[in-house]
Order: C-alpha cells, then structure tokens, then sequence
C-alpha cells in the first residue's frame, strides 16, 4: 500500500470523527463522507469505484437478515414495559422488603436495575426511570448524593450486558460475519456461526457477577461509612411487605424473563420468535393495572402452557394433529382474549400509539446506521484499510492477547464520543476479522466488547448514562456529585472485565454446554 492510499485513510478517520462531532445525523455522516472521499479518490485514481456496486447487495443483506428482525422487537418489548409501571412496583415492593436495613435502599436499586436490564435492555430508560423513581426518596432519606448518583448509572447500564442486551443482539450478528471472515481467510469454507443465544449465554454469568459485586460493594460501604447509607426514618420504617407479597409482584417480570430467555436458550424458539413473546408480553403487563396483574399473569401462564404442551407433551402422547388443536383452542380463545383487552387499554391510554413511534424511530435509526456503516467498510477496504488494521495489529508487541488489550483501550475511548451502534458497525467489523482470525474466540471477544461499552457507558465526562442521569436529577444534585459518584463503580466494571479477561471460562462455559 503506498503513500497516498495510507493518507486517504488518514483523512476518511479524522474527518469522520469531525463529522461525528458535528452533531449531524450519524448514518448520513458514515455514507456521504465515505462516498464523497471515495468519489475523490476515483478521479485521483487510487480508488476502485466497482466496489462500490456492491452497496445495494448490502443494504439487501440487511434487509432480509433475521438475526435483526428480532432488533424493533426487542425495542417494542422494553419500551412498552418502561411505561407499564412494573419499576415502579418493584422498586417499592424490594425497597419495603429491605427499608429497616442501612443502605437497604440502594440495594433494591440495583436488584430492580438488574431486572429492568433483563427485561427491557435499553439501558437510557432504566437509568432515567431509575432515576426519576428512586433518587428522591434516597435523597429524602439522606443517602450520599454521590452513591445516590452512582448506585443508579450503574444499575441502569447493567442493561448493556445482562440478555436481552440490544447491544448483544447488535453483536452477534456483527461477530457472526467477523468470524466468518476470518474462518474464510484460515481456508475454512464451512465456518462456524455465533448466534445471538450464544452471546446471551454468555453474558449471564458476567452480568451476574457484576450485579453481585455491586452489592457487595454497597454493604461494605454501608459499614465502613454508615453516614452515606443512613437507616429509613422511623415512620418509614413501620411500613413492611411480606416475602408473599413481593413474590406476587416478582411473577409477572419474571415469568416473562424466563419466557424469553428460556425459550432462545433452550432452542425451543427462535431469537426473532423469543422476541415477538416478548412484546406480547410487555403488552399484557402494560394493558392491566396493578390490581389487574392476575389477569396478565393468567395469560402468561396459559403461553406457557401452550408452549409446553406442543414442545413436549404433546410429542411423548403422539397426538395427532386435530387432537393438539382441539386441546389447545380453549387456553388460546382464553389468552386472545385477555390480550385483546390488554391491547383495547393500550390503545386508551396512547401507550400503544407512543411505544410504536419510538420503535420505528430507534429501528429506523439502527438500520441507517447500519447501512452508512456498510457504505464506510466498503470505502474503508478500498483504500487498503484491512490489509492497514492487520499489519497495525500484527505489529504489535506481546502477540494476539496484548493486541486485544490495545484494542479494548481504543474501544474505551471511543465510547466518549461514539454511540454504542456506530461503535458495534464500525469499529467491530474492521478489528474483529483480524483478532478472530489469531484463534481468540468469538463469544469472549464479543462479551469483552460488550462490557467495555458498557463501563465507557458511564465514565466522565462523556458518558451516555450520565447524559441520562442529569436529565433526571434535580438540581441539588450537581454534575460533580454524579461524576465522583460513578467512580467506584467504573473501578468495579473494571474489575470485572479484567477478571472476565483472565477467565474466559466465564463467558464461554455455558454456551458451549447448551449448544
């Protein structure tokens, strides 16, 4: 590659990270700067426009790839569940269940933020929601405003990595085709897949760690500085809930938790079909009121039955088919009725109406970015960008572990300035081939970068969460308080990844168990 290929490449990544920072729309910055250096670099003749056929071939993939059909699914599922209530109920129900303890409130907010992440996984409505819900009461009480603050981003990005990660299900289709690639490149011409299952297998122990290093964190902290995690005061503390009674409010998130991630791990339904459950779901809990919860949990219940009952009951009685249908008409005359009561409140309440203009506003935006991103690898590979990141990475010191390190660094830094997305289609697809393709495995590369996103998420200055977080807060709370307050808890992800690093066992267990 010579000299002027080398500063084309120069030139497309600063003036893409100038562009960015612009504030103009990201997919059209990704596509017309790509396009416009590459039309520049064609009458310089250092550019080979034919590649750039290969555009309507991508947008196509993109198009029909089911892998991202479950993508507006899973946006629908946790949208309509933001505004169901079900935070506000769990948040009350544990945070009575642990009141008379000291800090016993800041550990039912990150219980309820590692639910909210397991169901919704948007992490910008948990840690608004968060915020909104319980950052009043943990100032009335006189939490530290600093663990206030911290406590909450934390437990609000624990939707990064904890399944349904939207951030999982964009990953695994970009690892997917990264390890692909780079199985393709080694002569393997039947590679290996990574599937969105895999990657949400992977995530659980991780994503569980973190939340149990969270709360460990928070009651040591408790007892070396028992100012900052005061008790509730008296009149608070004659208010209790009994273990009945949370479980109560635990069936209906629960049962949906485990309907989803059930049914993908399980290999009983498809991502794009746990998805779709998932929504249905999120409808029935949003349709019905608190004290009309039974009704939502019935018609989980009779899911599940369906499920069961044609997966594995039905197979061992050899049923025929008339037969499974006649057995199965009542539960589901039952479940379609519920759930068109559930979509009638829906429709009353303009619930439904708000959550289908955020999905399409989000998916819409997911899949231009994913289309300027596909305009930008093009470019990128025609200006000898591969061959440039290959020799980049070869060339450094310590082998493939120590390149990866490198590589988790940039990746860090970039989460300042770059959404999540750009990150997953941009970034990913240049580095990951080249690190596949060193023997590293696909699943723990994937869950390295997913946790790596989701610690720069929430690191000062620029850190989305904490975007979220202020919008939210009120103003005795300053920006100063949020940033010293989210910094043990960086230090703790950090921790985390490093150990998730060092074991990649952790990651990779589970996966390999169930396939």
């Amino acid at each position: 590659m010579g000299d002027p290929a080398n500063m084309f490449l120069l030139i497309l990544v600063a003036g893409l990270l100038m562009c960015l920072m612009s504030g103009f729309p990201v997919a059209f910055v990704l596509g017309g700067f790509s396009l416009a250096l590459a039309a520049f670099g064609t009458l310089l003749g250092q550019f080979d426009a034919t590649l750039l056929s290969a555009i309507p071939q991508r947008i196509y993939a993109a198009m029909t790839n089911e892998i991202l059909l479950a993508v507006p699914l899973f946006v629908f599922m946790g949208s309509m569940l933001e505004r169901s209530g079900i935070a506000s109920e769990l948040l009350d129900g544990i945070g009575r269940l642990f009141g008379r303890k000291r800090g016993g409130l800041g550990y039912a907010v990150t219980l309820v933020g590692a639910l909210l992440a397991a169901s919704t996984g948007i992490v910008g409505a948990t840690v608004t929601t968060m915020a909104l819900l319980s950052l009043p009461v943990m100032i009335r009480w006189g939490y530290s405003k600093k663990l206030a603050a911290g406590s909450i981003c934390a437990a609000g990005t624990l939707g990064q990595i904890i399944p349904p990660s939207l951030v999982l299900v964009l990953l695994a289709d970009t690892i997917s085709s990264a390890y692909q690639k780079a199985q393709l490149a080694q002569g393997v011409f039947a590679p290996e897949t990574v599937s969105i299952s895999d990657l949400f297998a992977g995530a659980i122990v991780p994503g569980m760690i973190l939340v149990v290093i969270y709360l460990i964190y928070q009651i040591l902290l408790a007892w070396l500085s028992p100012d900052t995690s005061p008790l509730p005061p008296v009149e608070e503390q004659d208010i209790d809930v009994t273990v009945s009674a949370l479980l109560k409010q635990l069936v209906a998130p629960l049962a949906l938790i485990i309907g989803v991630l059930g049914s993908i791990l399980g290999g009983v339904a498809t991502p794009t079909e746990s998805a779709s459950i998932g929504a249905v779901g999120a409808i029935l809990l949003a349709g019905f009121t608190a004290d009309q919860r039974a009704r939502a949990n019935l018609a989980l219940a009779l899911i599940a039955l369906i499920v069961i009952a044609k997966v594995w009951v039905f197979p061992l009685l050899n049923l025929s088919m008339n037969a499974e249908r006649a057995l199965l008409a009542g539960p589901a005359l039952v479940f379609a009725g519920l759930l068109i009561s559930a979509l009638r409140n829906t429709l009353a309440n303009t619930s439904l109406s708000s959550v289908c203009t955020e999905t399409a506003r989000l998916s819409a935006m997911v899949f231009m970015i994913l289309i300027g991103a596909a305009m930008l690898s093009l470019v990128f590979r025609g200006f000898g960008g591969d061959e440039a990141v290959q020799a980049l990475i070869a060339s450094v010191r310590g082998g493939p572990y120590m390149a990866l390190a490198l590589v988790m660094a940039i990746m860090f830094l970039l989460g300042f300035i770059l959404d999540f997305i750009e990150i997953i289609f941009v970034i990913v697809p240049t580095i990951a081939p080249v690190l596949l393709m060193s023997g590293i495995d696909p699943i723990w590369l994937a869950i390295l970068i997913s946790m790596n996103l989701q610690t720069s998420f929430m690191t000062p200055p620029f850190g989305f969460a904490l975007f979220y977080f202020r919008s939210s807060a009120p103003p005795e709370v300053s920006t100063r308080d949020i940033y010293l307050g989210v910094l043990p808890f960086i230090g703790l992800q950090i921790l985390v990844l490093l150990f998730v690093a060092l074991v990649p066992g952790l990651a990779t267990w589970l996966p390999y168990a169930i396939r």
